[in-house]
């Protein structure tokens, strides 16, 4: 089975955290009997002020590279931030059309795999389209629970799951509303995101914390997460403002980069909760695992998620997680074991940190909860997908 991954979201040379998700699914995909990938990983060329912004990184990315045995193609596509979103897709079908023919020429493709149902779905409808292939999206977040929002935007959403062969969604949460968006329940399957439990897993807290330089008696609570308005830091501060007022020597770590960052600096500030909170910036994946494993308890204030990776990440080191109780965390937190669902209200957080402060947790039941969801597992359940569309397909054939 030879598969061509699509989609804007994987790691590059620059940005080797960027969809690690995917990367780890499709990479243990590529390891199973009889099934070869190659990715196709559209960068844009034009940022207009994004640009100077970033650094001008798109433009280092390589055209080419390999990453861990997966060959990775990067072809340009023109993009100008809010004023090209309704062309988005389209120009990544245009800009990729010339590089893809090329692999198949040596890459025979059997089947798209497009994740991220706009703009990159919409794209790989239509490349499906141009070579003939069956194709299956993966709806990962946002693509499903907030672009369809956008009325220029949506037709093309529905277009795209319409069309496409077979769609796959992180959680159950993302099922339901892909179904409201008009496509039926047995063309949608739910395939969670899994771990990566040889990286995550649990560590001495004291030894964690020397590393980290963070005092024995401290109660240390983590939060993860890129800093944009929807990931709630806003209401994890003031929930900590609180916490702060009643517990002794506390402090939270923020791990994450992103344009709130100043609002965030300005709210500290004004809350004077300078002494007790660290924005760390970015954390390179591998060395996340020293941070849960520090921490008592890991946060997630997100209005909105697909599949959580970061509740996974915590409890997979053993360390206990509060997230509110949206889309697929409850699906994840499912026992009161290993974490506890709140209100996305500072008070109802505040609550449930109190709590998780004064439960005495025990990490084997925690990450017990989460180790058999490898990603191995993740990837033998995306090839019997595949192998299922493959199959409807060639079926159609024949009775054409």
């Amino acid at each position: 089975m030879k598969v061509l991954v699509f989609t804007s979201l994987f790691p590059n040379n620059i940005e080797t955290s960027k969809g690690i998700f995917i990367k780890q699914r499709m990479f243990h995909f590529a390891r199973l009997d009889g099934c070869e990938i190659k990715v196709v990983s559209p960068v844009p060329y034009l940022s207009g002020l994004n640009r100077a912004s970033k650094g001008d990184e798109d433009s280092k990315i390589k055209q080419k590279e390999n990453i861990d045995g997966i060959e990775i193609f990067h072809p340009r596509y023109p993009l100008i931030p809010k004023i090209s979103m309704p062309f988005h897709g389209f120009s990544l079908f245009i800009s990729s059309l010339k590089s893809i023919k090329k692999i198949h020429e040596t890459f025979p493709f059997d089947l798209i795999d497009g994740h991220y149902i706009y703009p990159d779905g919409l794209a790989a409808v239509l490349l499906g389209k141009v070579f003939k292939k069956p194709v299956v999206l993966s709806a990962r977040g946002s693509d499903i629970n907030e672009f369809p929002k956008f009325r220029l935007i949506r037709p093309m959403i529905r277009f795209a799951l319409h069309r496409a062969d077979h769609i796959v969604g992180v959680c159950d949460a993302l099922k339901r509303e892909i179904m409201e968006l008009g496509i039926p329940g047995d063309k949608i399957s739910v395939i969670p995101n899994g771990v990566d439990i040889k990286m995550f897993h649990p560590e001495c807290k004291t030894k964690m914390r020397k590393v980290l330089s963070i005092p024995e008696n401290r109660k240390a609570i983590l939060s993860v997460g890129s800093l944009v308005p929807r990931k709630g830091f806003d209401i994890l501060l003031t929930a900590f403002h609180r916490l702060c007022q009643e517990c002794g020597d506390v402090h939270l770590y923020i791990i994450g980069e992103g344009p709130s960052r100043a609002n965030l600096r300005r709210q500290i500030k004004k809350l004077q909760l300078t002494a007790h909170v660290t924005l760390l910036g970015e954390v390179r994946n591998e060395g996340l695992t020293t941070w849960y494993n520090a921490a008592d308890v890991s946060c997630l204030a997100s209005s909105r998620e697909g599949w959580p990776n970061v509740i996974m990440e915590s409890l997979a080191c053993g360390t206990p997680v509060v997230a509110t109780r949206v889309w697929g965390a409850p699906e994840i937190l499912t026992s009161a074991d290993v974490g506890i669902l709140v209100d996305p209200s500072p008070e109802s957080f505040h609550e449930g940190l109190a709590r998780a402060l004064a439960t005495n947790w025990d990490s084997r039941k925690i990450r017990g909860h989460v180790e058999n969801r490898s990603w191995s597992k993740v990837a033998s359940e995306v090839k019997d997908i595949f192998g299922f569309v493959l199959k409807q397909r060639r079926g159609k054939s024949l009775e054409n």
